[in-house]
């Protein structure tokens, strides 16, 4: 179990055993929870009704963030709510201008340089991770097509301390590569690990002999005019640039990884306008061929090059999603629609993957209502939560989680590890801010479903 001091928040809980599950719709706060149909639309966007629903959410002050929509290319809708800075000293306004940390959508961004070095004959699939890095374990086996599609063996790693410090390259690999980690032979099976990206990273800077962050400039950046996207190592906090936030009695600044850290896995900042133009140009061909936008987009034990595919009905879209510290953001794009859409978040009470499908129900002209999102703290104190105790587990994995309920809060805690308060942001749904998780209780079907980072995952009540 991860701790609150001790954790590099942008790893997924148990990521690296259950990202699998993803494609089977367990993904956490994704837009894509079983549309009844997708109707056609034309470039214009019913207004009205979204503002409405961001109104509303500004109301409740329960999220921050923003959300852009394009249209062949074009922005057709954005909006933004909440706070880039809260404090005592300064509080500023969130707008479209505001930036975010983005998390594994770097990912999206690493993979498409890749494929321009192999474009360029500067690499290739085969190229193996001895020729760069040959004292890592099983360097000679792995290649950057293992590292691509999480079938290297790497381990993802969970925890390190001090992660507001600057990690060297040496430091971060010496990290990875210790005893403290098991590896598995490459190519016996996938398991998503942020080192995959991060060495995928190192290797860019080797073959353009220059720092990732300037290699992200000229490669894509610039290609496509993205104003608000760059990769920095410095912790200064440029113009428009958000803090992460929990919140408690009020909004609580949190600190930022240092993005040495989770490096080109994790650590480029960015907009929902510019990640729609980012998906808009790489699926019109602007960045990389079809050909290898193809092999990006090909889901190899379900798991894609830097990319992720949803389905739902007779539509189908790509793009990523993404959680850093208290940042969470998805970006996807709809082939057959030529749309794109984007949202990012530096802080939020409740369920994020409610207010993006509200946002389309309204834009596809679907049946939506509008979510009750209010700081529902008073709930936390409520009577009633007995019915909510007991001993949950998880077929898929080997854990047990005990609900108890103590001095009117409920209480959770994995068999064998340190519990955790859970507090209400709804009468069946709460919250753990130590590890970003939300706990929604079905008394009908005796279950919890745990949403944490991208995943989700069901825990069924033991008799």
């Amino acid at each position: 179990m991860l701790s609150n001091t001790a954790s590099v928040n942008y790893s997924v809980f148990w990521e690296n055993k259950l990202l699998k599950m993803v494609r089977e719709k367990l993904i956490c706060f994704l837009l894509f929870v079983s549309f009844t149909s997708l109707s056609g639309f034309t470039q214009s966007v019913n207004k009205a009704p979204l503002d409405s629903l961001f109104n509303l959410l500004d109301k409740q002050g329960s999220i921050m963030g923003s959300m852009a929509f394009a249209k062949k290319g074009n922005i057709i809708y954005t909006n933004a709510l909440g706070y880039s800075i809260y404090n005592n000293n300064e509080k500023i306004h969130a707008t479209e201008k505001t930036k975010y940390r983005i998390g594994s959508i770097s990912k999206t961004f690493t993979s498409t340089i890749i494929f321009e070095l192999i474009e360029e004959g500067k690499l290739s699939l085969t190229t193996s991770l001895e020729k760069f890095f040959p004292e890592f374990p099983n360097a000679h086996l792995i290649t950057v097509n293992n590292l691509l599609n999480h079938s290297s063996g790497i381990p993802n790693f969970t925890k390190i301390n001090s992660k507001e410090r600057p990690r060297s390259h040496d430091e971060m690999l010496k990290f990875i590569s210790s005893k403290r980690y098991h590896f598995i032979s490459p190519n016996t099976t996938t398991s998503y690990s942020n080192a995959n990206f991060l060495i995928l990273g190192y290797i860019i800077e080797k073959v353009c002999n220059k720092p990732f962050g300037e290699v992200l400039k000229d490669r894509i950046v610039s290609k496509i005019s993205l104003t608000d996207t760059y990769y920095s190592t410095e912790q200064k906090n440029s113009k428009d640039e958000s803090f992460p936030y929990i919140f408690e009695t009020s909004w609580i600044q949190q600190p930022k990884t240092d993005v040495s850290i989770p490096g080109a896995s994790g650590g480029i900042i960015s907009t929902p306008g510019d990640l729609t133009k980012f998906i808009e140009a790489l699926f019109s061909g602007r960045l990389i061929s079809k050909n290898s936008l193809n092999k990006m987009k090909t889901i190899t034990a379900n798991h894609g090059m830097g990319m992720m595919e949803f389905e739902f009905h007779t539509k189908k879209a790509f793009g990523q999603v993404g959680a850093i510290d208290e940042f969470q953001s998805v970006v996807a794009y709809f082939p057959s629609d030529s749309l794109a859409i984007a949202f990012c978040s530096n802080g939020r009470v409740g369920n994020t993957r409610d207010i993006v499908l509200e946002v389309l129900n309204i834009y596809f002209d679907e049946k939506y209502e509008n979510p009750d999102f209010r700081l529902l703290s008073t709930h936390s104190k409520a009577k009633g939560l007995l019915k909510y105790t007991g001993i949950y587990s998880n077929r898929a994995i080997p854990l047990r989680i005990i609900i108890s309920a103590h001095n009117q809060e409920l209480v959770a805690q994995p068999i064998g590890q340190k519990s955790y308060t859970l507090n209400a942001i709804a009468s069946n749904k709460f919250k753990c801010d130590a590890l970003g998780a939300i706990i929604e209780f079905n008394r009908d079907s005796n279950e919890f479903i745990l949403y944490q980072g991208d995943m989700r995952y069901n825990f069924i009540k033991e008799h």
